[in-house]
């Protein structure tokens, strides 16, 4: 596999910060392409482990002697299960955890509001973070993982070292997200406004799999994924709580659904689209059908050290697991940048 990374120091220097420390090329013509690797498929990514965290118990895995790997909806931490290894070969810990309502992240009490606010997802990151005593990090992720790295990014600089986002900047606000879109835009957010519906709560209950088999599809039109592969991330989705975080978050992001009081402030905040100081890299594939914005739309949130790449070859919105080399490559370079 050394064919397909590049031979960039590997020193940790900076993973010595009391326990450890975890955590981008130019748009427009003058910026490189990176074609995705061909690889065996997606192997399981580990052992999961337990912690408690916040307001929750967290399911995750954790590969080598740091970095926080983030996943999106529909998806799970096996997206990132070639990734993790190349990066702990090289000398990263890596921890994937399961996002709020998946696999086996689950509420420490009943008490608990199931709410996906943005702001909400971003904590449990945090929350992770201090209860394995890591005191910086790289932040990476893909869909509500790279909106989720990249509010850390802005709330909490100090604690994030480089961050590497597919799709750029994805931070939103119940205002922003109530303006209308051009028709074919709206189109492509149907599941949205599906989530919305009394009939669409209780479809997505009754058809999780298929439901979610079919975003798969829509989002990488040419990925040609195998039901093995669909199964493994699939088990995430029998958590008991997913139906209601993935209803909540759509809704909440409508101004349908309220979330909690505490986040009020951090909301205000995010609202105003602060900018991204720490080095980062952004990513997209040239074959994304989710919804996504253009690199020249989000490139001016980005004032840190910054590079934006196009991943070639038909890959799509699961770009971790599409294009694991290139999104590896990304990481070790904003590891790069952060010095």
């Amino acid at each position: 596999m050394s064919e397909l990374l590049p031979q960039i120091c590997t020193d940790r220097r900076r993973f010595v910060h009391g326990a450890a420390a975890m955590g981008a090329a130019l748009i427009g013509s003058g910026g490189p392409v990176f074609a995705a690797a061909s690889l065996t498929p997606s192997a399981p990514v580990g052992t999961v482990r337990q912690v408690d965290a916040g307001v929750l118990s967290i399911g995750y895995v954790e590969i080598g002697p740091a970095v926080l790997l983030f996943h999106g909806w529909p998806y799970s931490i096996d997206a990132f299960g070639e990734v993790a290894p190349l990066l702990a070969a090289r000398g990263f810990r890596v921890i994937v955890p399961h996002l709020r309502g998946h696999g086996s992240t689950v509420f420490r009490s009943v008490e608990t509001p199931r709410n996906a606010q943005q702001a909400a997802l971003a904590a449990d990151g945090l929350a992770l973070m201090n209860a394995l005593r890591i005191d910086r990090a790289i932040v990476a992720g893909f869909d509500w993982g790279a909106r989720t790295a990249d509010i850390m990014a802005v709330l909490w600089p100090e604690r994030c070292e480089a961050l590497v986002s597919v799709s750029g900047y994805l931070i939103g606000s119940q205002a922003g997200n109530a303006k209308p879109l051009p028709p074919q835009a709206e189109l492509q957010w149907w599941y949205q406004f599906y989530f919305a519906t009394e009939r669409g709560k209780a479809g997505y209950a009754a058809n999780t799999k298929a439901f979610n088999r079919l975003i798969w599809q829509l989002a990488s039109p040419k990925w040609q994924f195998d039901t093995a592969t669909f199964e493994r991330s699939a088990t995430a989705f029998d958590n008991p709580d997913h139906v209601a975080i993935v209803i909540h978050n759509y809704r909440w992001r409508l101004g349908l659904a309220q979330g909690e009081t505490r986040y009020g402030a951090v909301e205000a905040k995010l609202a105003e689209a602060p900018p991204v100081v720490i080095p980062s890299i952004t990513m997209e594939g040239d074959a994304n059908g989710a919804p996504h914005p253009e690199p020249v739309q989000y490139r001016a949130r980005f004032t840190g050290p910054y590079a934006h790449r196009l991943i070639t070859g038909g890959i799509g919105h699961n770009l971790p697991q599409e294009a694991p080399a290139a999104f590896v490559k990304a990481v070790l370079d904003a590891d790069r940048l952060a010095g």
